[in-house]
């Protein structure tokens, strides 16, 4: 066993749609697919989108204004700080009167059912109103998609229910039964690494628990426990998946996908695991989350954005241009997106008959050191990307190295990114002599989904292999001044390209949290495979290959049919502690077996 892990499997969904048979990614090139592919992602859209025609489906995915499912961007619930005059009185009912209230203000009549208050001194209130918010574009979920209605989701929120549907999504477009894999591997050979940056902020979690007393409410007993940053993980062991394994998933602000990739890549590669189950779920479309980015001036607004197309207070903005990485901008697009790969190391991916959809070598993470701002980029990325260029060249060679790969940029659409970032490609490029890396930035597209956000990137570059089509950065004009573009080109017309043989995923976080991984091409992680394990081996998995593939397709025609619903498993399988028997070497529940011997590093035993 090489101990390379591999990516077998995709699955998520954001506001191109669902990630399985890289479905997100050719909407965003849609018009240069085939007629039979592009059948098939509209397919997939209406099946999301409870039949929408071909236009309503291009017009309801992607970055576009904000929908009233979210919240009402010309009316945003605002409270007023007033003050009342000490001779101000007010009526409430009796049963609203009670202990606690403030001591300044006592009854003066009743008649049982009302009360009548007079408030002895001045007193400052919250007046209820609405106002219009700065920011009314975001990249949503497809229009009327809602992935609570879909399973029994009981309340949950938004970005757990997106967990679920990516991590079915994921199993469905790995073509084997999920329990045909945990049963070729141990139940502790299994990670499952799954969060989100921010927790779970709407009403059902720890947004609804903050502002419950302050709106005359009470908390319940789920919000604060599903809050969690890490609960999404939690939700796939539990419901999902029915994993024992390893778990404890990180978070790194907009870097938290990549950050859980190193730890499952790094648990295959030591042996750790076999089998490792990643993602990042962020549901941060919210007048109270976008409230704290618009306060940061990271958000691009409305009144920006008018700035920079010399448009007056009157005139529309174009939602589909809000997000501008590389070009003259003004902020990053808000988005919401759940997004989960599979990974298996290499032996047992060749076994299974797996697709073999690319594979990750390492992921590098570094902080940025001595800052002069947390918010402000920093140093450490210049560390990730070199040290990933140093990991990509050992592989594939200096001739092919430098030929040129291509990066999923972070791209946010800010000024301080579109000159750090392009300022770091350039002189590692030059560090390494790459002739071109070709510069792919696929936010401008489906906006900024946070600790999301490389999930989705890392879905475009299987969506690149899959196709050989580059997108475009289409909301620009052209590459701003200030930018570097030495050894880089900026893709900014979607077109067909040679497939490169490996791909750089990039991602920045608040706090100085950098990360970047090195992605193998399929064709370049085959060619590893055959060099290893030889003819035979790979002749054998092609066999077992074609009847995956052929259940894949099955299953992807029951989901175009309409038929398919996310695996959630409720109190089913639930190990009593009568079910498991204990030995000093193994320690067995029901039908699984883990082995406790462990092997310490020499020079730890005292006997």
């Amino acid at each position: 066993m090489l101990g390379l892990p591999i990516i077998v499997a995709a699955g998520g969904i954001n506001s191109a749609g669902r990630s399985s048979h890289r479905h997100n990614f050719k909407r965003l090139v849609v018009d240069g697919l085939s007629a039979q592919q592009r059948d098939l992602t509209h397919s997939s859209l209406a099946q999301l989108m409870e039949n929408a025609d071909r236009q309503e489906q291009l017009n309801g995915t992607l970055i576009r204004g904000i929908e009233s499912s979210h919240f009402d961007p010309a009316a945003v619930p605002f409270a007023r700080r007033v003050t009342l005059g000490g001779d101000a009185t007010g009526t409430v009912s009796a049963t609203q009167y009670v202990d606690g209230i403030n001591p300044q203000h006592r009854p003066v009549q009743g008649d049982g059912r009302r009360v009548q208050i007079a408030i002895n001194k001045d007193t400052e209130i919250l007046l209820p109103g609405s106002r219009s918010f700065e920011v009314s574009v975001a990249g949503q979920l497809p229009t009327g998609f809602d992935p609570g209605a879909i399973y029994p989701s009981r309340n949950h929120p938004r970005g757990l229910q997106m967990s679920v549907f990516a991590a079915s999504d994921a199993l469905a477009d790995l073509g084997i039964d999920w329990s045909d894999v945990i049963h070729r591997v141990a139940p502790d050979a299994v990670s499952v690494y799954m969060s989100s940056s921010m927790g779970q902020l709407d009403d059902a979690g720890t947004g609804g628990m903050l502002q419950a007393r302050a709106l005359g409410k009470k908390a319940t007993s789920k919000q604060c426990p599903l809050g969690f940053a890490e609960m999404p993980g939690d939700f796939l062991n539990a419901y999902v998946l029915r994993s024992m394994g390893q778990t404890g998933p990180a978070v790194g602000a907009c870097a938290t996908f990549l950050y859980n990739l190193q730890r499952g890549v790094h648990d295959i590669r030591s042996g750790r695991a076999r089998v490792a189950i990643i993602g990042a779920a962020e549901a941060p479309i919210l007048p109270e989350i976008m409230e704290g980015y618009i306060a940061m001036g990271a958000l691009a607004t409305d009144k920006a954005l008018r700035q920079l197309d010399g448009l007056s207070s009157e005139q529309a903005i174009d939602a589909r241009r809000a997000c501008r990485p590389f070009g003259e901008n003004c902020g990053f697009t808000m988005a919401e997106s759940a997004q989960t790969v599979v990974l298996m190391d290499d032996a047992l991916a060749l076994e299974l008959g797996a697709p073999i959809l690319a594979a990750v070598p390492d992921v590098f993470v570094h902080a940025d050191g001595a800052k002069k701002s947390i918010t402000g980029p920093g140093a450490g990325n210049f560390i990730t990307v070199a040290r990933a260029a140093a990991a990509a060249q050992a592989i594939v060679g200096e001739q092919r190295m430098r030929a040129g790969g291509m990066i999923q940029a972070h791209g946010t659409g800010t000024p301080q990114n579109r000159v750090t970032e392009s300022e770091i490609f350039s002189r590692v490029a030059q560090a390494f002599g790459v002739d071109q890396w070709s510069v792919v930035a696929i936010k401008s597209h489906i906006g900024h989904s946070l600790g999301a956000a490389a999930g989705d990137q890392l879905s475009a570059a299987l969506g690149i292999w899959e196709t050989g089509l580059l997108p475009a950065i289409n909301t620009i004009d052209g590459i701003a001044d200030d930018v570097s573009s030495e050894r880089l080109k900026f893709v900014l017309e979607t077109t067909a390209a040679d497939v490169p043989d490996y791909s750089l995923v990039n991602s920045k976080g608040f706090g100085g949290n950098n990360a970047t991984a090195v992605l193998l091409s399929p064709s370049s992680t085959l060619e590893l495979l055959n060099a290893h394990h030889g003819n035979t081996a790979m002749t054998k998995w092609r066999g077992s290959a074609e009847s995956v593939q052929c259940e894949r397709q099955a299953i992807e025609s029951e989901r175009l049919a309409g038929s398919w619903v996310p695996t959630y498993v409720f109190n089913e399988g639930v190990v009593e502690p009568d079910a498991v028997s204990l030995t000093e070497k193994t320690l067995t529940l029901g039908e699984q077996t883990i082995d406790l011997a462990t092997q310490m590093p020499q020079g730890w035993s005292l006997n």
